[in-house]
């Protein structure tokens, strides 16, 4: 059933953007806007210091990337600012390029200036800037859809914006709804900054304990013998000072480097969505570290069985050898039919003889000493590579077994951590949202006290 069919409940009205209450207005954002304009299509030569100089790249979804921003001298930012006057509980909207129809709420009170972004100045006398932000944002999609001009890239043009219908309750009750949904962005925005000082506390957990220039206190003095009770020293190494009861390997003197790594000529027929039939993993199915299984092709049992080298295990690491070269990904577990294998732009790493604790390799791989290896060792001119012989040449940090478990489990737990509040972030947001789907369209109406 299209939106123009839906029954229309008692109380509400259909108009062109969808079903409303009867008390809410439709009005185009020109008519509930003192200004629509955008900032400059010059290229002004920005300096080190100076007023804040945004472009399309810094508006993000409801954040204004303030920390990456350019700068201009003042006699540059005064001519802008004559047209183009961003000022506290303004929108700024993305009307060119592939953000186009992104918004976000000016809410801080310094001056800056714009290049190719729209800036919207609400009416204040009917309509609350933080109400039409989340508007604005709310109809991102369908706004994309109606009004896009086309061509080489998206782009809306002023006279567009201006064109765009929007729901309008009264300014009271906007403002309802502006504080219970600015509420949780507040949320939102607390815990994306917990999640970045969690992810940068680990990284600089990493850095320490993946080197040995932190110990854990139970490994830092020797334990037993004539040292017992005294710290551990260093030695000098290929990979420069480190802890001298830990060893350089090659990743080929530990680790299985098999001849033939990965499925090579499959045909399309080949592939089967019979999700009892082996999984076969491609680097397209990495995210973060982990399989997103939902989206793995399957294979004939047959072709699993014909490579047993290849068959998937729990513990092993997978790594992108191809074009975006370096991704990592640790296989924790292998859902039903608990049958997996891999193309052949994966290499697969697993120990010999125990030489190594999995988990902690992942880790270690997962820091610089992997990427700058992949710099040097990477070959190829428009599409890049590294070969299997190459991979074999890093060179592994590794202590003892039983000090690589507990850093590996020390670093898992962080990423518990992490996977946790990125779950409440996710959840959060799918919260948002359907408090926006409620209150926006009026579903849903909220106590507010008129001005008298």
């Amino acid at each position: 059933m299209s939106a123009l069919e839906q029954v229309v409940p008692d109380g509400f009205r259909q108009s062109e953007i969808g079903i409303f209450p009867t008390d809410w207005k439709i009005n185009s954002l020109a008519e509930i806007s003192t200004k629509i304009t955008d900032g400059t299509h010059d290229t002004p030569k920005p300096i080190k210091e100076g007023i804040p100089f945004l472009t399309a790249i810094h508006v993000k979804e409801n954040n204004i990337a303030f920390e990456s921003c350019y700068f201009l001298p003042k006699s540059v930012h005064d001519e802008i600012y004559k047209r183009c006057n961003p000022e506290y509980e303004d929108i700024l909207m993305v009307n060119i390029g592939a953000g186009t129809g992104t918004t976000a709420l000016v809410n801080m009170k310094y001056p800056f200036s714009l290049k190719n972004v729209a800036l919207i100045k609400p009416d204040k006398k009917v309509s609350d800037g933080r109400f039409l932000n989340q508007v604005l944002s709310f109809l991102k999609d369908e706004i994309l859809k109606s009004l896009s001009a086309g061509g080489a890239q998206p782009f809306l043009s002023l006279s567009q914006i201006g064109q765009i219908n929007i729901p309008s309750p009264s300014k009271e009750e906007q403002t309802a709804i502006a504080n219970a949904l600015s509420d949780v962005d507040a949320l939102l925005t607390e815990l994306e900054k917990l999640i970045a000082k969690k992810q940068a506390i680990k990284t600089a957990t990493m850095q320490q304990l993946l080197t040995g220039k932190t110990r854990l206190p139970q490994f830092a003095t020797y334990t037993d013998g004539e040292k017992q009770g005294q710290p551990k020293g260093k030695k000098p190494s290929e990979l420069g000072e480190i802890p001298e009861d830990w060893d350089v390997q090659l990743l080929k003197d530990i680790s299985s480097m098999r001849g033939r790594i990965g499925w090579q000529g499959l045909k399309q027929e080949e592939f089967t969505f019979n999700d009892q039939q082996p999984f076969l993993i491609t680097g397209m199915n990495f995210k973060d570290g982990k399989i997103r299984w939902n989206e793995v092709y399957h294979i004939p049992e047959d072709r699993y069985g014909m490579d047993r080298n290849i068959q998937l295990k729990v513990g092993d690491i997978l790594m992108t050898k191809d074009g975006t070269i370096g991704k990592l990904l640790f296989v924790d577990h292998i859902p039903k039919p608990y049958k997996a294998t891999l193309n052949s732009h994966l290499l697969l790493f697993r120990p010999k003889l125990e030489s190594y604790v999995p988990k902690y390799l992942y880790y270690l791989m997962k820091t610089r000493l992997l990427d700058d290896h992949i710099e040097l060792h990477k070959s190829g001119s428009t599409f890049f590579g590294i070969t299997q012989e190459a991979m074999g040449k890093l060179l592994a940090l590794l202590p003892s077994n039983e000090e690589q478990t507990a850093i590996a489990t020390i670093l898992s737990d962080m990423d518990s951590e992490i996977q946790t509040l990125e779950q409440r972030l996710a959840k959060t947001r799918q919260i948002k949202q359907g408090m926006m789907q409620e209150l926006l369209t009026g579903r849903t109406r909220l106590p507010f006290e008129k001005e008298s």
